[in-house]
Order: structure tokens, then C-alpha cells, then sequence
């Protein structure tokens, strides 16, 4: 470890809004009240997380630098400057566990390659929270990120995870921009299997979650309206 550097804090942030202290552990907040640097997602949603952190009156303070899918190679190579002189930084994601999922994944990476330690904190996980409540195999399981946008590609896509599913008995994970998640059950619905078992999880933590396992032929009968809200999709065939 190189002992001139910092130290990067990998640091969750709720799924839905309600008290922090549901959702989060004590020892985060008292790190966030050491550190006056974070790497954010977003730079909106994370001045309204830090504020209800125990940062509010004291925003205008701190150094923020955004990392998100648009930030150049470059960009995210000039963030070890952050960490000179033995400079902690905090990482957050928009919502969740940064690096997961998430455009963080690179500082950590980085930081790794330079030989600055990364500590992650406890903190909620839509991913694993949805497996946790979906009754299928959590001891293999595979997570696939966004599928392909287009129809046709999406289809081909979920009956390839359905066959991986069946040959290896394991879980399939996977998440869709919100505003395709109709679009997406819709395929999911029309493609696989009826006996393939299917678990929608909703967003997860909030007032109006709901999650829900049942094979695609009961989901044909009771069809869900899920919209806009952050959604996790799991196959087990």
C-alpha cells in the first residue's frame, strides 16, 4: 500500500427515500462526517443524500467530482490526485452500492492498480435483496446487467438465459431502464417457457414495494403494471 495516498470509502446510499438510518449503519455516517471529497454519480442526488447525512449547512464545503457512463478515461485517471497527502475520499452511487452496476466500478479499479486501499461499507442492494426474497437459487446465480434495447435482440437474449438457467439450475438476474420495463415483461411473457418461473421485485424498500415470484404462464393471468419504478427481473427455469 502506498502510505502518501488515501483511502477510498465505498459508501451505499438508499434505494427509496425514507429515514437513513433504515437503510444504512451507523459507521457510515460517521465516516461521512470525516471526509470533505466524494466521487458521485450524480451531483443533484448526492448533495441531497450528504445533506441528510449530517452534511447539511455545509455542502458549499465540500469537493464533489462526478463520475458517471459519460466520464472519459482521463477524467477518472486525474482522480488519484484526490488522494496525495493520505486524503480520503468517499464514493457514491445514485442509489445502491457504488461499483455495482455502477460507472464507480473504474475509480475502484484504478485505485487498485495504484495500491490505494478501497474499505466498502455495508448497505442495501436491489440486486441481492430481490434474490433474497425470490425463493430461487442463491448459491448460483449469474447477473447480466441491461439486456439488449432492440426487440428482436432482447428476445433472442432471454431465451439464452432461460436455456443457461435450465442447464446449470442457476438464477438469472437481470434490470431494465425504467421506461422499458413493461416493454420488457412483455417479452419476457411472450418468449419463455410457461413452467419458467419469473420473480418481479419493485422498487425495492419503498412504500409500494412489491416482489413477487410465479411461473410465466401465472404471470400471463396476472400481469403487472410496473411503469417507471426501478425494477429487478430473475429467471429460473
Amino acid at each position: 500500500m502506498n502510505k502518501n495516498k488515501g483511502t477510498l470509502f465505498l459508501l451505499p446510499t438508499p434505494l427509496a427515500e425514507g429515514a437513513l438510518e433504515n437503510f444504512l449503519p451507523r459507521r457510515e455516517f460517521e465516516i461521512i462526517e470525516t471526509l470533505d471529497c466524494f466521487v458521485v454519480e450524480e451531483l443533484r442526488t448526492a448533495r441531497r443524500f450528504l445533506s441528510a447525512a449530517g452534511k447539511k449547512g455545509h455542502i458549499d464545503e465540500l469537493e464533489l467530482h462526478e463520475l458517471n457512463e459519460h466520464t472519459e478515461a482521463a477524467q477518472i485517471a486525474s482522480l488519484l490526485k484526490l488522494f496525495e497527502g493520505g486524503r480520503n475520499v468517499g464514493l457514491l452511487s445514485e442509489a445502491g452500492l457504488p461499483a455495482v452496476a455502477d460507472p464507480g466500478a473504474a475509480l475502484v479499479e484504478l485505485c487498485h492498480r495504484h495500491g490505494i486501499p478501497v474499505v466498502p461499507i455495508v448497505g442495501p442492494s436491489s440486486l441481492m435483496m430481490a434474490l433474497m426474497a425470490s425463493g430461487m437459487n442463491g448459491q448460483s446465480f449469474c447477473f447480466h446487467g441491461y439486456l439488449p434495447a432492440k426487440t428482436e435482440a432482447r428476445r433472442k437474449r432471454l431465451q439464452e438465459l432461460e436455456r443457461n438457467s435450465a442447464r446449470l439450475s442457476q438464477s438469472q438476474i437481470f434490470i431494465e431502464t425504467p421506461y422499458r420495463n413493461d416493454s420488457m415483461l412483455a417479452d419476457i411473457l411472450s418468449v419463455c417457457k410457461g413452467g419458467t418461473r419469473l420473480c418481479i421485485a419493485v422498487n425495492i424498500s419503498a412504500e409500494d414495494e412489491f416482489i413477487r415470484t410465479m411461473s410465466v404462464e401465472e404471470w400471463k393471468k396476472n400481469r403487472p403494471e410496473i411503469g417507471k419504478r426501478p425494477c429487478v427481473f430473475i429467471l429460473y427455469a
